[in-house]
């Protein structure tokens, strides 16, 4: 009975009852959260799928090696927002080149943008595409998105976000029929001419205000007739053609009478 007893207190049971408790806790967790896993092999899908895509459309412009070339931007930091604007918003690839790349209809899916910027996104570290809340506008402030947006992107927007023109035949594009994700891509990225408003700069809440400022002006003016917004030139215009038009009208009719 001492032999039993002096075995059942060895020394070395401590160190084999903690391997026994690890070795149940590992196969407890791989038994238990397999969705880790199938996640991981779905993003090693998605950046082979997203590498195929890319060297089919993409490369011919910015390499094999996405370090760009000549003109052409390198693609590696720029973050998978980057990809889902240029790419969701039709800007690429580009059709023809021109002082900026125009918006047209996208010619990728949504699940090849994802897998393009992946992709890309797998080659260094960069913006990563917002989520669902950081771009819902129901949870901004209208009224501060909209002193944000006027100190910070009236002058090339429009007051409201109708566009503008800039130097060079470029131009500001209208947000009204801009999706939530790409505004808020836009900001965080600074595509073509428009400066780079990083989370230092504006933070995702003032984004997000933005947003729902933005979001707002589509609803119409509570002015009355907004006069494709453009400001003080189609005011102008108005006054003009149609206030001095009356009054000269107004004034050969009394003319007439009078004779």
């Amino acid at each position: 009975m001492k032999a039993l007893a002096a075995r059942r207190h060895h020394r070395l049971t401590p160190v084999v009852l903690l391997l026994l408790a690890l070795l149940v806790t590992g196969g407890l967790y791989a038994a238990l959260a397999p969705t880790s896993a199938s996640a991981d092999t779905a993003a090693v899908d998605d950046i082979a799928a997203g590498e195929k895509l890319f060297l089919a459309n993409c490369a011919t412009c910015h390499g094999v090696d996405a370090e760009g070339r000549d003109e052409v931007p390198s693609l590696i930091g720029v973050g998978s927002a980057a990809v889902n604007f240029q790419v969701g918003t039709g800007r690429m690839p580009m059709q023809m080149n021109g002082p900026q790349a125009v918006a047209k209809p996208a010619q990728f899916d949504q699940e090849q943008t994802n897998q393009l910027a992946a992709y890309v996104a797998s080659l260094g570290p960069g913006p990563s595409t917002p989520t669902a809340e950081q771009v819902d506008p129901a949870l901004g402030d209208i009224s501060e998105g909209a002193a944000i947006f006027r100190t910070n992107c009236a002058m090339c927007h429009n007051a409201v976000g109708a566009g503008g023109a800039l130097s060079e035949g470029k131009f500001a594009p209208s947000l009204w029929e801009t999706t939530e994700t790409h505004i808020y891509e836009a900001m965080l990225t600074g595509p073509q001419s428009m400066p780079v408003f990083n989370d230092a700069t504006i933070t995702p809440e003032e984004k997000r205000d933005v947003i729902a400022f933005l979001v707002d002006q589509r609803e119409g003016s509570a002015g009355g007739l907004s006069l494709g917004s453009l400001g003080p030139v189609s005011e102008g215009l108005w006054i003009w053609i149609i206030g001095i038009g009356s009054l000269i009208g107004c004034a050969v009719w009394i003319g007439a009478k009078s004779s």
